[in-house]
């Protein structure tokens, strides 16, 4: 089915006025306080990246440019990454896993406007199919970007197997929004989506069932993550640089040594995660796995260690009703806590350490 009609067109800029990178994160992150607070929707960061191509980059064609990009989104405004994270998954997603027609359909959803999303964890009632009416059952959870997505690639239980449904996600009744109450993240409007009811007859099917676990396209893409991860440690350690120098404090011994030993492991953490990015793109499954795991265990330590070191280094101005440092680090904690850290440290560890060759393999 062509879902081209059935969407609501997002804000869109003339080539005129679209904005360099640079402006454009300048911009959002200006925007990001205004967002948090709810006196301003996230869509309108979302329209001015909507000026710039990284809303048609689905990470495949320079990926280190990707994750350098997605760096700098996570330093500039965490939540906007949030949803621009997703929208390149799902682009991912439709080119690995989708025929060129499904392809074309979602370029052609996303150069009038849409938002496009991945969204996974099923509510109280997971998502299914019943055969006998033909529509779905169950709803989502967590379903980030709620009002400003348009299109969402959402997972979907057929027959005991798992498969990829692209659905219109536009109708605001079936929205819920106010579900999401986090101390964080609270502008990407995380909250739960109702899919009872839709015929199955409304929605593209992506791929055949199973396919969205394989690799290096299900682990092996948390790189995009990593790098959200490390460009939000980032962008907490230069807000906070730039409040101690504004306070004649930064030129002291121990906040030098704080800052900068996070600051060094911080360049080590994006290196990893490019090479991940770089590595998710060829055909050593087993190896794009092992480098986005050890990306995102990295980059997760880094950013929970930034985050206590602006503490100690701020002190009380930190907490302070209206802190930029404490929005960002309440974002950034948050997101930090994707699911199953114990479990991804075990499958990099199986594949490290089943050989020295192994091990090699990974640094070389």
């Amino acid at each position: 089915m062509n879902m081209s009609a059935h969407h609501q067109k997002q804000p869109t800029r003339s080539a005129q006025d679209t904005d360099t990178f640079e402006d454009v994160l300048r911009s959002i992150a200006e925007n990001a306080k205004r967002e948090d607070a709810g006196t301003a929707p996230i869509s309108g960061s979302i329209a001015l990246l909507g000026g710039s191509d990284i809303m048609s980059d689905d990470g495949t064609q320079n990926p280190e440019r990707s994750a350098q990009r997605l760096m700098r989104l996570g330093a500039a405004n965490l939540s906007a990454g949030r949803i621009v994270e997703g929208h390149m998954n799902a682009l991912y997603l439709a080119k690995v896993h989708g025929s060129p027609d499904i392809a074309r359909q979602l370029r052609k959803l996303v150069s009038s406007g849409a938002v496009l999303g991945v969204w996974g964890a099923d509510d109280a009632e997971p998502v299914a199919v019943d055969h006998a009416e033909g529509v779905l059952r169950g709803g989502k959870k967590f379903a980030s970007g709620l009002g400003t997505v348009t299109h969402a690639i959402v997972l979907v239980t057929v027959d005991s197997q798992i498969r990829l449904a692209l659905l219109d996600v536009t109708n605001v009744a079936r929205q819920d929004a106010g579900c999401w109450q986090m101390a964080g993240m609270k502008a990407t409007a995380s909250g739960a989506f109702n899919c009872d009811g839709l015929p199955v007859s409304s929605f593209l099917w992506i791929g055949e069932p199973g396919d969205y676990f394989e690799e290096p396209h299900f682990i092996g893409g948390i790189w995009r993550i990593a790098a959200l991860q490390i460009g939000g440690a980032l962008g907490l350690l230069d807000c906070a640089a730039t409040k101690l120098r504004h306070l004649d404090r930064m030129a002291a011994e121990a906040q030098k040594t704080r800052l900068g030993h996070i600051m060094i492991r911080a360049l080590g953490g994006a290196a990893l995660v490019k090479q991940a990015a770089v590595q998710a793109t060829k055909a050593d499954a087993a190896k794009a796995v092992a480098l986005s795991v050890s990306a995102r265990l990295l980059t997760e330590s880094i950013a929970q260690d930034c985050i206590k070191e602006v503490e100690r280094s701020l002190g009380l101005s930190h907490f302070e009703a209206g802190s930029e440092t404490n929005r960002m680090a309440r974002d950034l904690s948050v997101y930090l806590r994707q699911a199953a850290g114990d479990a991804l440290l075990m499958r990099f560890a199986d594949r490290a350490f089943a050989d020295t060759d192994a091990m090699w393999e990974l640094v070389g």
